[in-house]
């Protein structure tokens, strides 16, 4: 029996011998989409002007204000959208050849987070510059970030986890600082908030004229490396061999990706994960249509699926909330629980993220003796009851020893009383709010065995604050248990999907992480979406619960938050040799008889209730699971009869100083504690990337 055998198609002979037919073919599909989309975007608004008067303007019949509102409104935001999305799609595209990697965008490469820094510290100083101009501050920001991300990296080549951990962290860097920005010069940066989720509402088309022939330009260096990106795909030193200038090639590509990125980021602010998503459906038409795959032609397909998914995401939420409520609504919020949907599809299609699996456990110290250990722990227990006193000692206004004496006796004036009574919440919020956030990384890093992880990472920080911003905001009669429990089932329920996700024949930790990445993005989405929805004005409320305070607490609002540590804590504390034993490798656990999923499930819903229990009383408090069990495995090595009490004591003392400089530096006003915690955790995160990228060189 014979058959005919069909070679496979290649990028390199799709360039050499174009069929033109099916490609174009699809151009033209794609673009009636387009077409289609935005006339349908032109029908939506807060005027009266629908379809029928753009028939009539077609036609020459309309009233003169019917093109008053489409020149003045309607057609910049459209011609804003379809060049945004051009040009994200292209950076995306280039980003992912370069690195070779489909996860590689400008969100998860940090690139829009940077240049949204680098306009917020212009804008903060008031400094005002020309649009072009101010390209070129948001071009050196994304340069700035994309470089530090690639080199945590290692350049990005297939360790996918470390990539998009490390675009993580520093986004999450950067957008600290910015939120740390907007809260400092308010009146400087009004409107900043909204805009830092994407932004297309326009007052004239002076912006697009003024950046549209440099995205042009761009998108045309993009195409004359086209040949060259094909043979590139053959593998760096086969380019070279054939006279490919990789270096320089490789460098070029990625210049003109930021600059796309940063004109991008000018025009509309950072629109979240649309240069991931429109790739990636290019690439996806591309496998079923090869004639897509050559560089020249896949390069402008990105850029036309980036402009319909803009377009798309700004039809879809009009539709969905109204043309009323779309205006206080971010295009970059639908843009990013499409984009971060995809990340999580294609993070489950992986068979290996490049994650470092390594024990968790052995990231440490060796193990001390006993004497060593009960001074860590004496000497960190007098470091946090000195925190406790200076944090009750100071703040907007500075008290004195003997006034919290005087207190205690109760023989303090009604001043100082108010003060003293507003005050003593705040102190014990942040320290029971340590204690629970370290006890739960801890778990979590060791379970998970990934000394990268914490329960932020994986999507149970995100989904408690979507449950407590709920009920917080469209339920404001709601009591402290209420929104505790709803904190506590969203976090729960976050934690359940991002599991199931990342189940696919056993659990994979570098999956995990990655559905988490996204599932977290999705989360912070919906958080800003039901706050901007419900109240588009406030947008204080929204920057205090996504930076996490303790501002405003009560000490009934305290009693979950201690309820659940005094549950949960002994449970760990009375599982920590299965810790210890999963913290190994999957087949060490079964053999000495454990359980292994449903011990595993157990102490991760542990985790995720303690992580929730702490959403709830201060809101989104990062990176301290990560800090706080790395540093206690620093001091007294790898066992959890150990690392518990320490990495608390470490979580205490962090919250709590942070709490305390946050009230104290810029009094009267304050930093949110979650701000500081940031600032603090992400250099000290970008410096166990960086060490475990020189151990494994």
């Amino acid at each position: 029996m014979s058959r005919t055998l069909t070679p496979p198609v290649r990028p390199e002979d799709g360039a050499a011998n174009p069929r033109f037919l099916p490609a174009a073919t699809m151009f033209t599909v794609t673009a009636g989409v387009l077409v289609a989309l935005a006339a349908l975007h032109l029908t939506q608004g807060t005027s009266t002007v629908d379809a029928g008067d753009l028939l009539r303007l077609a036609t020459g019949s309309a009233e003169p204000g019917v093109w008053n509102v489409l020149s003045g409104a309607r057609l910049p935001r459209l011609a804003a959208a379809v060049l945004v999305g051009i040009a994200l799609g292209v950076s995306g595209s280039l980003l992912q050849s370069i690195a070779r990697n489909p996860l590689a965008s400008p969100d998860t490469l940090a690139v829009n987070a940077g240049a949204y820094l680098a306009v917020t510290v212009v804008a903060a100083f008031g400094i005002t510059l020309p649009l072009l101009s101010g390209v070129g501050v948001a071009f050196l920001g994304a340069i700035a970030t994309a470089a530090l991300v690639l080199a945590m990296a290692s350049g990005g080549g297939s360790a996918t986890t470390r990539l998009i951990l490390a675009g993580s962290a520093t986004a999450m860097a950067a957008n600290s600082v910015v939120s740390l920005l907007l809260i400092v010069f308010q009146q400087e940066t009004m409107g900043l908030f909204a805009w830092g989720s994407g932004n297309l509402t326009l007052t004239g088309f002076a912006p697009l004229l003024q950046t549209g022939p440099l995205v042009a330009l761009a998108v045309a260096g993009a195409i004359a490396l086209a040949s060259r990106l094909d043979v590139m795909r053959l593998g760096d030193d086969t380019a070279a061999g054939l006279g490919v200038h990789v270096r320089r090639t490789r460098l070029s590509a990625v210049v003109i990706a930021l600059l796309l990125a940063a004109c991008a980021v000018t025009v509309a602010g950072p629109i979240g994960f649309a240069g991931l998503a429109a790739p990636v459906a290019a690439r996806l038409i591309a496998q079923k249509v090869p004639e897509l795959l050559p560089h020249r032609a896949l390069l402008l397909f990105s850029g036309l699926c980036g402009a319909i998914v803009i377009v798309g995401a700004d039809v879809a939420l009009r539709a969905l909330v109204g043309a009323e409520h779309s205006v206080f609504i971010p295009v970059g919020v639908a843009t990013t629980i499409l984009g971060a949907g995809v990340m999580v599809w294609l993070a489950r299609r992986m068979t290996g993220a490049g994650a470092d699996d390594r024990p968790a456990m052995l990231h440490g110290a060796a193990n001390r003796g006993r004497l060593a250990f009960g001074l860590i722990v004496a000497g960190l227990s007098a470091a946090v009851a000195a925190a406790l006193i200076a944090g009750m000692l100071m703040g907007d206004q500075l008290l004195l020893g003997g006034d919290i004496w005087n207190w205690v006796q109760g023989r303090t004036g009604s001043a100082y009383t108010w003060i003293i009574d507003q005050r003593y919440p705040r102190v014990l919020a942040a320290l029971l709010a340590g204690a629970a956030l370290a006890a739960a990384g801890a778990v979590t890093q060791g379970v998970c065995r990934n000394p990268l992880a914490e329960p932020g990472i994986i999507g149970v920080t995100a989904g408690a604050g979507v449950g407590a911003v709920a009920f917080i905001t469209l339920v404001p009669d709601a009591g402290t248990w209420t929104i505790t429990g709803a904190a506590a089932a969203g976090g729960l329920a976050a934690f359940a999907i991002v599991y199931r996700l990342a189940w696919k024949g056993g659990l994979d930790t570098a999956r995990l992480v990655l559905v988490g990445i996204g599932a977290a993005a999705i989360g912070m989405a919906a958080c800003t979406l039901i706050i901007l929805y419900s109240d588009p004005w406030n947008t204080p409320k929204a920057m205090t619960w996504l930076s996490g305070t303790t501002y405003g607490r009560t000490a009934d609002r305290l009693l979950p938050l201690a309820l659940a540590l005094a549950l949960i804590v002994p449970f760990l504390v009375a599982h920590r040799r299965e810790i210890d034993l999963l913290s190994l490798d999957d087949d060490t656990p079964r053999v000495l008889g454990v359980r292994l999923e449903r011990t595993r499930l157990l102490l991760l819903t542990a985790a995720a209730v303690l992580t929730a229990a702490a959403v709830a009383v201060v809101g989104v408090i990062a990176f301290v699971g990560l800090v706080a069990p790395h540093l206690a495995r620093g001091l007294v090595g790898s066992r959890h009869t150990r690392v518990l009490p320490v990495a608390v004591l470490l979580g205490m003392l962090l919250v709590s100083v942070a709490d305390t400089v946050g009230r104290t530096v810029i009094a009267p006003a304050q930093i949110p504690a979650g701000l500081v915690c940031a600032l603090i955790g992400t250099p000290y995160f970008i410096w166990l990337l960086w060490r475990s990228r020189i151990r494994t060189a």
